[in-house]
């Protein structure tokens, strides 16, 4: 499938150079610059680490506990009453979250509490919700 999609590739982009629109005149020498963009904007490693973040915010259980983490650290009996959720789906949620270092966990005696690593991420939320 993949080698029925690059003619067409090409083709656009062909067209694209004769259009004049694009400053380029070889289109495979042009193709290869577009590809080295990629190379040069990006390090594998942290794409990787950067999908895993925004993994980890799709889900709007563990958007709620960012928020509640936001207002205090908690235990994670808290988070379970606030969410209603069993102990192992708050664990897991926050196991997650600690996962791409959203959150840090402290320990004090047989209680885990948990805090955000950085609180600028939440006001940036809030941001792109307009509040």
């Amino acid at each position: 499938m993949v080698l029925e999609q690059k003619p067409k590739i090409s083709k656009r982009l062909e067209r694209l150079l004769r259009s004049g629109i694009c400053p380029a005149e070889d289109v495979s020498k042009y193709a290869s610059e577009l590809r080295q963009l990629v190379h040069d904007i990006t390090d594998e490693n942290t794409v990787k680490m950067q999908s895993r973040l925004f993994k980890a915010l799709a889900d709007t259980t563990r958007l709620k506990i960012m928020m509640l983490l936001d207002i205090r650290e908690m235990c994670v009996c808290e988070i379970m009453v606030a969410l209603d959720l069993t102990q192992p789906t708050a664990s897991h949620h926050l196991g997650i979250l600690e996962a791409v270092d959203l959150v840090e966990d402290r320990r004090e005696g047989k209680w885990v509490f948990y805090s955000l690593r950085d609180k600028r991420f939440t006001n940036l939320m809030r941001v792109f919700m307009g509040k």
